[in-house]
C-alpha cells in the first residue's frame, strides 16, 4: 500500500520510505533558456576574438559618425572649465606646463596614451580568458557596457578636449613634439571624432583593467600595480591635454554603469563567479 516491507534479523517486517522519496536519487532540474544565457559559460575563442572585432569596429564607426559639433564643444569646454575653477581642481593647464617641460616625460606620456589604452585592456581580456574563463563573460560584460553608454555621452555632451580651447592656453604635447600614435592629433586626426572628450573611456577602460587585476590577481605586487594603472592613466590624460578632471569622473560613472548591468543579469558581482566552470553535458 504504498510501502515496501523488508524482514528485519528477527524475522519482522519494517515498512521502507516509497521509492520516490528516497533521498539519494538526484533530482533532474529542467534549465530554461534564460536561466542558460544567464548562467556562467566557458568562452569559445573563435567567437570571443570576432565579438571584441565586431564590437570596437562598431564602437569606432559609431564614435566617428557622432557630427562634430564645435560650436557646442567649445562652449560646454568652457563651462567644464569654470566649473572646475569654482570647484578649486582647475590645475590641468598647470599640470600640462609642467610636464611639457620635461621632454623624455611628456614623450613617454604620450606613447602611454596611444598605445597602453588598447594592449593593456587586450592582455587583461586575455588573461581572463585564459585564467578565469568562469568570470571571463561577465567581466566582459561591464567593458562593453561601459563603452556602450559612453557613445550617449559622445552624442549628448559634444566636448572640446583642453588642447582645442580657444585661447585657453594649452599645449598639445604630439604635435609640439612630433610623436606618433595619437589619433587626436597629426596626421590622423581626421579619423577621429575631435569633439568626444566626454566621458574619458581612457579613465573607463583603465579602472575597469584595474580593478579587475587588483581583484582577481593573486601576488600583491600585480594588485599595486593594477591599482596604479589607472592612476597613472588619470595623470596621463590631464598632462597631454586630452581631457578634463571631470571627464575622468564621467568614465567612472560609464563604469558603474557597466557593473550594474552585469550584476542585474548574472545576479553576482562578475568577480564573486565560480572561477573554473564545468563542461556542459549534452541534454
Amino acid at each position: 500500500m504504498g510501502e515496501a516491507t523488508v524482514r528485519t534479523l528477527e524475522g519482522r517486517t519494517a515498512a521502507t520510505p516509497p521509492t520516490e522519496e528516497r533521498a539519494d536519487r538526484p533530482v533532474a532540474v529542467r534549465r530554461t533558456s534564460m536561466d542558460r544565457l544567464r548562467s556562467p559559460r566557458r568562452p569559445r575563442l573563435w567567437f570571443e576574438i570576432l565579438l571584441i572585432a565586431v564590437s570596437y569596429w562598431t564602437y569606432s564607426l559609431i564614435r566617428n559618425a557622432v557630427p562634430e559639433q564645435k560650436a557646442a564643444a567649445l562652449r560646454n569646454a568652457d563651462w567644464i572649465w569654470q566649473a572646475e575653477k569654482i570647484l578649486g581642481i582647475a590645475v590641468e593647464q598647470t599640470v600640462n606646463h609642467a610636464v611639457n617641460s620635461v621632454t623624455w616625460l611628456i614623450v613617454g606620456m604620450n606613447y602611454y596614451y596611444a598605445t597602453l589604452h588598447f594592449i593593456v585592456t587586450i592582455g587583461v581580456l586575455v588573461w581572463l580568458y585564459r585564467w578565469h574563463p568562469g568570470r571571463y563573460a561577465a567581466t566582459r560584460l561591464v567593458l562593453f557596457a561601459t563603452t556602450g553608454v559612453a557613445l550617449l555621452g559622445y552624442y549628448l555632451y559634444p566636448l572640446a578636449p583642453p588642447r582645442l580651447m580657444s585661447g585657453g592656453g594649452f599645449v598639445d604635447t604630439v604635435l609640439v613634439h612630433n610623436t606618433w600614435g595619437s589619433m587626436a592629433s597629426g596626421n590622423l586626426a581626421n579619423m577621429s571624432n575631435q569633439y568626444a572628450a566626454m566621458p574619458s573611456m581612457h579613465i573607463g577602460w583603465s579602472l575597469w583593467c584595474g580593478i579587475t587585476i587588483a581583484m582577481l590577481a593573486r601576488p600583491m605586487w600585480a594588485k599595486v600595480l593594477g591599482l596604479l594603472y589607472p592612476t597613472t592613466t588619470l595623470i596621463v590624460i590631464v598632462a597631454t591635454a586630452n581631457h578634463f578632471w571631470l571627464d575622468a569622473v564621467g568614465g567612472t560613472l560609464c563604469l558603474g554603469f557597466g557593473f550594474g548591468l552585469s550584476y542585474a543579469w548574472y545576479g553576482s558581482v562578475a568577480y564573486r563567479l565560480p572561477r573554473q566552470v564545468a563542461l556542459e553535458r549534452a541534454a
